[in-house]
């Protein structure tokens, strides 16, 4: 598996987790955010970024952002953003 694609694979599985919430739960710690030390599925060390944030108005939609980076490598890293819908349908 290639750099990119690696990163890709962790940062999908960290936001499927990161989706796992439901807007209830989340709505009570938005906006909130966390860095952590993880490993990749090919085994490279790198930083995870979690984020919740309200997409629009505070109460509304939630946007939940996942970034994974090597450490000292931010801008070569992966983004991935989903949304977490007040009324529950598939953002």
């Amino acid at each position: 598996m290639g750099f990119q694609d690696d990163l890709t694979a962790a940062a999908t599985e960290e936001l499927d987790r990161a989706m796992s919430l439901g807007w209830a739960q989340l709505s009570k710690h938005t906006p909130w955010g966390d860095t952590f030390e993880g490993f990749t599925p090919e085994g490279r060390e790198v930083c995870f970024e979690r984020a919740y944030m309200w997409e629009g108005a505070s109460g509304g939609d939630i946007r939940v952002e996942v970034s994974v980076y090597e450490p000292r490598a931010f801008e070569d890293g992966v983004r991935l953003t989903r949304m977490i819908t007040k009324d529950g349908s598939d953002g």
